[in-house]
């Protein structure tokens, strides 16, 4: 993908601990992955590690595209900064990625999943969205480390040769996993990273209506549905206030706290 301009001074764009965010719409924002790269959509859990955690923050720098997915983030910015950055959530812009033909003929996606259980739920909610998914556009990860190696999917990918590629497996290894992708293919797809956004619309995860999505309530869904794994995972996220305090647009490392 070619070079896109510096998020600095750009209407488009808004440079956010570093990491500079789309500012356009979601139909924007897939027309600019028509030509491939990677693009990632980092939530707050994750976020909130970005000084601490090289591949994670690597992965973010290196994306052509990222989407300020997190409210809490926005929130955030918008106050210290008195300014008028606007979300756009991967559950929005996945909803618009499955609008577009190239996206819903077969062979021309491929999905990877965490698990055969929700590749099954996610597969049979396309299906009734008329989006057929052969079974060789299916790929369940493996539980990656912290060093990214998986031949079988590039192997996968090589002999498909898909125009996208649906990263669902979970904030942080997805992105490595996108940075991966993007790093070793020989062709040049869209690697979209949007996490657990199908499964808000396939019924794997609580459904979040998109009202909800729309006032920033998509974490309140999903810790009243889950509240022993989400309510610690959003309490953690509180570490996000102070790095962004202490770091504002600047990109935090390590070595500098």
């Amino acid at each position: 993908m070619a070079p896109m301009p510096n998020g600095e001074g750009s209407p488009d764009f808004r440079t956010i601990l570093g990491i500079r965010f789309f500012q356009g719409s979601a139909a924007a924002a897939v027309d600019r992955m028509g030509a491939g790269g990677l693009l990632v959509v980092p939530a707050a859990p994750a976020l909130k590690d970005l000084g601490t955690d090289a591949a994670y923050r690597e992965a973010l720098v290196h994306a052509d595209l990222a989407l300020a997915d997190s409210a809490f983030m926005v929130l955030i910015w918008n106050y210290m900064e008195k300014d008028s950055v606007r979300r756009l959530s991967g559950l929005e812009y996945l909803r618009e990625l499955l609008r577009r033909a190239e996206v819903r003929e077969p062979g021309n996606t491929v999905w990877i999943k965490a698990s055969k259980a929700s590749a099954t739920r996610n597969v049979r909610w396309l299906e009734r969205q008329g989006i057929d998914v052969p079974e060789e556009c299916i790929y369940l990860a493996p539980m990656y480390g912290r060093e990214i190696d998986d031949p079988a999917l590039l192997e996968l990918l090589e002999r498909i040769r898909p125009r996208h590629v649906v990263v669902t497996i979970g904030g942080g290894p997805q992105e490595r996993l996108g940075l991966y992708l993007k790093r070793r293919l020989s062709f040049e797809p869209a690697i979209h990273c949007t996490g657990a956004a199908i499964a808000f619309l396939s019924g794997d995860q609580v459904r979040i209506p998109m009202w909800a999505d729309r006032f920033y309530l998509g974490w309140f869904f999903r810790a009243i549905s889950e509240p022993t794994t989400y309510i610690p995972r959003y309490w953690g996220a509180r570490k996000l206030l102070a790095l962004m305090r202490d770091y504002r647009g600047r990109l935090p490392m390590e070595s500098e706290g």
